[in-house]
């Protein structure tokens, strides 16, 4: 579902529609996980070229190895990030609940 967010309003609108948490990031960190998303969407976007021009299978799935790796890296930022701010902080607040929370994330994550 996308919502078209004009005001501040919008946005609280939206962030109750998606997800049940938010996170307000540092704007090093935003930036960075952005950098990586828009390299990740340009080696996407590459692929699909190297498909529409023919390429060869194994140079497509070369490629393709080079994203999920993008990938990978990608989550282990996010989630090193979430452990040392989200759930450092809510082990410190007494919320146990935030390992059942981290457990199962990982183990979706290793499927």
């Amino acid at each position: 579902m996308e919502i078209e967010i004009e005001n501040e309003n919008d946005r609280d609108k939206r962030d109750r529609l998606c997800c049940h948490k938010t996170k307000e990031r540092p704007e090093n960190e935003y930036k960075d996980l952005i950098h990586r998303l828009n390299r990740i969407e340009g080696q996407i976007r590459g692929i699909r070229g190297m498909v529409e021009k023919d390429a060869y299978c194994p140079d497509i799935l070369i490629q393709v190895a080079a994203v999920n790796a993008a990938l990978n890296s990608f989550n282990k930022a996010l989630l090193a990030q979430h452990i040392r701010t989200c759930v450092a902080r809510d082990i410190r607040e007494g919320k146990e609940e935030t390992i059942d929370e981290l457990v199962a994330t990982l183990q979706k994550l290793m499927k």
